[in-house]
């Protein structure tokens, strides 16, 4: 598991400012780093439940996988977001699984020292609650644009989530594989790669190998609202 393991002071997780100095020294001392290459899986699916993991840095992929090999990419995490929270909190099990995309630091914090400070830090717990919250809103939404949308839709979709909540720009290299990327979109591989062509021939896009720059964030907006 993980190719570094070590115990650490600067593993902290999201929402520190609402914590005192007594609450993050015990986070602090009951957490370590566990260091992830590219492809290696963090924890998957349908094991237990354990410890409450965040990014410290990297690329996370979150999917769910189903019968003969298909997967669904339900989200992808980057630095200072929970990962399994949902399945740590509905259960002992993990409901779905999780990779490192890039080399990635997780952060591993024993969950009875987390869940202690829950009961106890009523602002925390609030800002916790309202995460738990966004992320199943954002995956309901990525399943009802999957399931509704056309496919230029839904690979706008895409793109405008790699541009705005990813990297926050017009330019940016796709982390994925091409397969990958449609499983994120919910299509073909063969589909996908169309499609970003056709994008690419009506210069709504520039692309070059993985490297993708937006020529019309204003088309690909419409795209993704029109479905």
């Amino acid at each position: 598991m993980g190719t570094n393991y070590t115990t650490v002071e600067n593993c902290t997780i999201p929402f520190t400012e609402l914590l005192s100095e007594q609450e993050l020294s015990v986070v602090r001392s009951n957490s370590n780093i566990v260091t992830y290459e590219k492809k290696e899986v963090i924890f998957r699916q349908n094991t237990r439940t354990s410890h409450i993991m965040c990014v410290k840095s990297g690329l996370v992929k979150i999917y769910k996988e189903g019968r003969n090999n298909r997967y669904i990419i339900l989200k992808i995490a980057g630095k200072n977001e929970f990962i399994g929270l949902m399945s740590i909190y509905g259960g002992d099990m993990h409901q779905f699984s999780a990779s490192a995309i890039q080399t990635s630091e997780i952060c591993f914090v024993d969950f009875n020292v987390f869940n202690t400070i829950l009961k106890s830090n009523g602002d925390f717990s609030f800002h916790i609650i309202n995460q738990l919250s966004n992320d199943g809103l954002f995956i309901f939404d990525r399943l009802m644009s999957q399931s509704h949308k056309q496919l230029p839709g839904r690979i706008a979709d895409v793109i405008l989530y790699f541009s705005e909540i990813i990297y926050g720009s017009d330019e940016f290299e796709l982390p994925l594989t091409r397969r990958e990327l449609a499983e994120l979109a919910g299509t073909t591989k063969e589909s996908f790669i169309r499609t970003l062509a056709e994008f690419k021939n009506d210069k709504i896009i520039d692309l070059n190998g993985s490297n993708v720059k937006i020529n019309s964030l204003k088309i690909i907006k419409t795209l993704s609202e029109l479905g």
